[in-house]
Formats: C-alpha cells, sequence, structure tokens
C-alpha cells in the first residue's frame, strides 16, 4: 500500500520556522520527483516546491523563495520542507506528492500570533 505521510506542522507565530516531514511507503521512493503542495483556506492549490529524484535539482514558488528549503533523503524515504521566516499567509494545509500520482493527507501549519 503506497502511504505519504506528513508531519511537523502546527501553530508558530510569524518569523517562526518549522520542519515538515513526509514519510513514504510502498513504492521506490527514490525513482519519483516529489512536491510540496500547499492550500490555504478559501483558496485553490498551490504548488510551493520540487525536488528532483536523485535531489539535485530543487524549484521553488516566488513565494517562498529564499525562505524555504525542500530536501530529501533516499535512504530514509523521505522528504522534508524547511521553512523559515514564516509568515501569516504561509498558513494553509500542506500536502506532499510523489510526481503527483501519490498524496499525503496533509498537515496544518499555522501562523499567528
Amino acid at each position: 500500500e503506497v502511504q505519504l505521510v506528513e508531519s511537523g506542522g502546527g501553530l508558530v507565530q510569524p518569523g517562526g520556522s518549522l520542519r515538515l516531514s513526509c514519510a513514504a511507503s510502498g513504492f521506490t521512493f527514490g525513482r519519483y520527483d516529489m512536491s510540496w503542495v500547499r492550500q490555504a483556506p478559501g483558496k485553490g492549490p498551490e504548488w510551493v516546491s520540487h525536488i528532483e529524484n536523485a535531489g539535485g535539482t530543487t524549484y521553488y514558488a516566488d513565494s517562498v523563495k529564499g525562505r524555504f528549503t525542500i530536501s530529501r533523503d533516499n535512504a530514509k524515504n523521505t522528504l522534508y520542507l524547511q521553512m523559515n521566516s514564516l509568515k501569516p499567509e504561509d498558513t494553509a494545509v500542506y500536502f506532499c506528492n510523489a510526481d503527483r500520482l501519490y498524496w499525503g493527507r496533509g498537515i496544518q501549519v499555522t501562523v499567528s500570533s
């Protein structure tokens, strides 16, 4: 059974940091490009970041560039998103996905004072 399970979300003050993890199982993680997508309340999905399967190339939405860092550990079948300098507009449910084929259930990130 394919599973992607996000963790590490929560409530943080503006300017703070969080590190999201996405644990993968049931498929060959290292063969897939991985992405993070978020959805804020009342808004459509927004692509956040992408990392190629070998981990050498990364891409970021302009809204998070310079603040977020995507990474992966293929030996641990885990994807990460380090989020720094968080803003209230980063509040959303964050989803990880494998080549848009497999999706996690999402995890809430709330940035508020």
